[in-house]
């Protein structure tokens, strides 16, 4: 059985101690960062820049230059918060560096536990040279991440979907879409994705044509030719008229309901747990960001249906028989 090493013999094996790293060693940099390194330090404004905006291949590059001191007055603390703020954005070979780091106790409180997490992490990240050394070692993992790993990143932006429209088809929308009392910005989101100004589009499901109408909602709102882009906006329309009319203007429960059906939104007392339905409703509501809509009080039910109401803050449907 292969003997199993200190954590630090096997950092010293791998050559970082006390900062002594070459272009080589077990960072795990790439040949092209590590070269690029004595260059970069000419550009070092620049540099420090893109490190203050977070960019990872900024902080690793400025990580290696400070510590190497090529080019700039060597400087390994700064070079740890470096690394470490490469490692917080999930880089595994900064998290390896820092491993190793805490491994040898450089510029740090040498911490053994806190060194075999920060490397254990790079290896669930597929480092291969941090796989290499857990094999290595004989450790207890510790279950606190540095100081300086505490960083709080921004939240991303996500950015709001772009929908190419048809000129035609948007025309028949805003022609029609006030006839039924339907924004048309909301049909238009809908239709982008449903069919994507298709008028010939059919789902797996058999939905059919411009709104993708199922067969059985087609026949319910009077819908002869679902493949003629008119007849099938009108059906569509209509049915976004009573759904919103039964759920009392609730966007996110009318689309909810237009992609699972009604009967489901029902049964779960809100959006339904399908993924697929989850994420059109998510999908459209970035696009027309409108919580709630106008609806017709006065419409009725089809025989057998509920009367619902709701609490918009928790999505929640309340249910009475009509």
């Amino acid at each position: 059985m292969q003997p199993r090493l200190t954590l630090k013999s096997v950092v010293l094996c791998f050559a970082l101690a006390c900062g002594n790293a070459s272009a080589d060693d077990s960072s795990e940099v790439s040949a092209t960062e590590a070269a690029a390194a004595p260059r970069e330090a000419a550009n070092l404004p620049a540099l420090e820049a893109a490190a203050q905006r977070g960019d990872v291949p900024a902080l690793i590059t400025l990580a290696a230059v400070y510590e190497r001191g090529e080019g700039v007055e060597r400087n390994l603390l700064k070079s740890n918060a470096l690394w470490c703020k490469a490692a917080v954005r999930g880089n595994a070979a900064a998290l390896l560096r820092m491993g190793q780091i805490y491994g040898s106790g450089r510029e740090v409180m040498r911490n053994e536990g806190v060194a075999s997490l920060l490397i254990a992490k790079a290896a669930e990240l597929g480092n291969e040279r941090a796989k290499e050394i857990l094999s290595l070692i004989s450790r207890g993992v510790g279950s606190v991440m540095p100081e300086c790993m505490n960083e709080r990143l921004p939240e991303p932006v996500e950015a709001k979907p772009v929908i190419k429209v048809r000129g035609d088809i948007a025309q028949l929308v805003q022609r029609w879409a006030p006839e039924y009392s339907i924004d048309p910005a909301l049909v238009l989101a809908l239709i982008g994705t449903e069919s994507n100004f298709n008028p010939l589009a059919v789902s797996p499901k058999n939905a059919q044509g411009l709104m993708q109408l199922i067969p059985a909602t087609a026949s319910r709102f009077g819908v002869k030719k679902p493949f003629d882009a008119v007849e099938n906006l009108k059906g569509g329309l209509a049915y976004l008229r009573w759904l919103m009319s039964y759920f009392k203007g609730d966007v996110a429960l009318v689309l909810a309901a237009y992609n699972a059906g009604e009967q489901a939104v029902e049964r779960y007392r809100g959006i339904p747990p399908f993924r697929e339905t989850q994420q059109y409703v998510k999908h459209i509501t970035n696009v027309y960001r409108k919580a709630t809509h106008p609806y017709q009080s006065d419409l009725v039910a089809p025989s057998g249906r509920m009367a619902v109401s709701f609490s918009p803050a928790g999505r929640t449907v309340e249910r009475s028989s009509m």
